[in-house]
């Protein structure tokens, strides 16, 4: 892991959380149980706190930031996307936040909504829980559904699995030069993307 400690504080990371060796955590960050931080993700606590809570995941090229004495909070199950910025603001548990989306200082998005890919979320803005939220600058949508909230969950545990899977076996090595017969395939589940589900 390239873990650096500024100002005589280290970062934390629960020995059943996965971090992957690219990612970089600095400073003020604490990493919960069963989380998972992926490949080149930056959790710059040099200025504010940063929490993932238990079950938390934090995927490739995110980054999170915050201004001093603030925090910024994933909470329990929460789900970050790829290439998500989060600075300053609080992640509802069992929230999801779409890839390449950008929520701001002193939001609040409420626990199970949904923040849609390359949504923009304003400082300050707050939502009930259960929203639906899209666009730039983001708005209210509807209610986030029974099938949707379903299918988040779903998401999350494969990355829960996958923190697992990596702490057991994911180890680096020199490529094959050729593909193998019968090459197997990842057997993961069956969560499908949002466009192939119902509701």
């Amino acid at each position: 892991m390239q873990v650096y400690s500024i100002d005589g504080i280290t970062p934390v990371v629960d020995p059943t959380a996965y971090v992957h060796p690219t990612a970089v955590l600095i400073g003020d960050v604490i990493i919960g149980p069963g989380c998972y931080v992926g490949p080149n993700a930056a959790l710059r606590g040099d200025f504010g706190r940063l929490i993932l809570e238990e079950g938390a995941n934090v995927q490739d090229t995110c980054v999170l930031h915050g201004f001093p004495g603030t925090d910024t909070v994933v909470e329990k199950d929460g789900h970050i996307g790829h290439g998500a910025v989060l600075h300053g603001c609080r992640i509802g548990r069992n929230a999801l936040v779409g890839m390449n989306a950008v929520v701001m200082d002193g939001a609040e998005i409420g626990a199970e909504s949904i923040v849609a890919a390359c949504a923009f979320v304003k400082a300050a803005f707050k939502c009930e829980p259960r929203s639906m939220l899209v666009g730039s600058p983001a708005k209210f949508l509807r209610e986030v559904s029974d099938k949707e909230i379903a299918w988040k969950s779903a998401g999350t545990a494969t990355y829960q699995d996958l923190t697992n899977r990596c702490l057991s076996t994911m180890k680096q090595v020199e490529p094959l030069t050729e593909v193998e017969p019968d090459r197997p395939r990842m057997d993961v589940g069956e969560v499908k993307p949002k466009y192939k589900t119902e509701g």
